[in-house]
C-alpha cells in the first residue's frame, strides 16, 4: 500500500516536497474482465492506488485559475524594484471552497521551480536558495506568532524563543540570506481588525512588507466585506487606510450556468475531469450526461464538485459498480453550503430557468 504524500507547506522541506515531486502516475485502467481477474491482495493494491489517484488527479486549468496566474505574473514580474522601493501585493479574496489556497500555491510552485532554475539551487553566498515562503495563519496569531511562522518555516533554531522583535529580525535574516523573492501567507481572514492585537498584526503584514524584499500574496475569506482593506478606520478616515492602495485585490468566481461561455466553462471542466477517473465502466460522456445534476450539488463550486467526484469514485470502486451515475452519488452527503443550495438550483434547472446546455444546442 503507498502512503499518501504527508507533508506540510508551512515547513520548507514540505515546501520542497511539495516543489520538487514529479506528477503523480495514474494507475493503468483495466476493464470489469481483468479487474475481476485480480486476487484479493492485487484488487486491493489497486483499488488503493485508484483511491490515491482520485484525491490527488492533479490541478485541472480552469479559467479562474488561468486568469489569477496571469494577474499575478504581472504583479510579481512588475516588482522590480529596489530595496528602497516599496512592492505592492496581491491578495485573493473570495469565498470558501473556490480554489484560492490552490491557485496561489500553484503559483508559488511554478515560481519556485523558475527562480530555481534560471539562478540555481545556491546563492552567490553559498547559502540554499529558497525563493518562496509560505504560511497559514490561525485564529489567535500574534505578532510574535507570525514572525516564529516565518522563522519556523526556513528552520531557523531560535524559533522557540525571543520577542515578536528578534524573531522579525531573524525573519528578516532568513528571506535575505535565502534569496527568497515571494511570500505566501494564507487565511489572513484570521486577522480580527476589532480588537487591538488583529489591528497590530495587520500593521505588521504593512511592515514586513517595507522590509522584506519579497512580492506577497495573501488569501483571505471575504475580506472587502469584512473591511480588511480600511484597515479598521471608519468614516472619512478610511482614505488613510494603506492597505486599499498598497493591495490588489483578485476575486475568484464560482462555475455558473448564466450565460453561454459559462455554461461552455462548466461542461469543459467535467470533460478534463472526465478523462482523469480510472474506473472500469467509465465511459466518456458520463459526467457530460449529469451536468445539470453535479452543478445542482455543488453550486459551480470547484472545491465541493471535486470533493464529490472523489466521494462517488471511492463509492463506486467500494461497491463494485465502477461508475458514477446520480444514484450514487445520491448518496455522498457534501458540505454544508451545497446541500442548503441544493433545492433552490434544483428547482431552477428543474423549470429551465438554468440549464447547463448553450441556448444554441437547446
Amino acid at each position: 500500500m503507498s502512503a499518501p504524500g504527508l507533508f506540510s507547506l508551512s515547513r520548507k522541506e514540505g515546501w520542497n516536497q511539495y516543489v520538487n515531486t514529479p506528477p503523480r502516475q495514474r494507475p493503468e485502467m483495466l476493464t470489469r474482465a481483468q479487474l475481476n481477474a485480480l486476487g484479493e491482495d492485487a484488487r486491493e493494491d489497486y483499488n488503493d492506488r485508484r483511491h490515491d489517484w482520485h484525491a490527488n488527479f492533479g490541478i485541472i486549468q480552469t479559467p479562474q485559475l488561468a486568469s489569477l496566474h496571469e494577474e499575478l505574473d504581472q504583479i510579481v514580474a512588475s516588482n522590480r524594484q529596489d530595496g528602497d522601493r516599496i512592492r505592492s501585493a496581491a491578495v485573493i479574496d473570495a469565498l470558501p471552497g473556490l480554489g484560492k489556497t490552490t491557485i496561489a500555491n500553484l503559483y508559488g510552485r511554478t515560481y519556485d521551480r523558475q527562480q530555481r532554475r534560471r539562478l540555481g539551487a545556491v546563492t552567490a553566498e553559498g547559502n540554499e536558495r529558497v525563493p518562496v515562503f509560505r504560511v497559514g495563519l490561525t485564529s489567535n496569531t500574534t505578532l510574535r506568532t507570525l514572525n516564529r511562522m516565518i522563522c519556523e518555516f526556513y528552520g531557523h533554531p531560535a524559533t522557540d524563543r525571543g520577542s515578536a522583535a528578534a524573531l522579525a529580525s531573524h525573519a528578516l535574516d532568513c528571506v535575505l540570506s535565502c534569496d527568497t523573492r515571494l511570500g505566501i501567507i494564507d487565511d489572513i481572514h484570521f486577522i480580527d481588525l476589532d480588537r487591538k492585537e488583529g489591528l497590530a498584526v495587520s500593521n505588521h503584514l504593512k511592515w514586513l512588507a517595507n522590509e522584506l524584499p519579497v512580492t506577497f500574496v495573501y488569501v483571505g475569506v471575504g475580506l472587502a466585506e469584512r473591511r480588511f482593506f480600511a484597515d479598521g478606520l471608519t468614516g472619512k478616515n478610511t482614505v488613510l487606510a494603506q492597505t486599499a492602495r498598497r493591495w490588489t485585490r483578485l476575486g475568484v468566481d464560482p462555475f455558473h450556468l448564466t450565460s453561454d461561455q459559462g455554461r461552455q466553462h462548466w461542461r469543459s471542466l467535467l470533460k478534463a475531469s472526465e478523462r482523469q477517473l480510472v474506473l472500469a465502466e467509465h465511459r466518456p460522456g458520463m459526467l457530460i450526461d449529469l451536468a445539470d445534476y453535479l452543478f445542482e450539488r455543488t453550486s459551480g463550486h470547484i472545491g465541493s464538485y471535486f470533493t464529490l467526484l472523489m466521494r462517488g469514485c471511492y463509492r463506486a470502486i467500494r461497491g463494485k459498480t465502477e461508475a458514477l451515475n446520480r444514484d450514487l452519488l445520491d448518496q455522498v452527503r457534501l458540505d454544508e453550503a451545497s446541500e442548503q443550495a441544493r433545492k433552490q438550483l434544483a428547482a431552477a434547472l428543474a423549470h429551465g430557468t438554468l440549464s447547463s446546455k448553450s441556448k444554441a444546442a437547446s
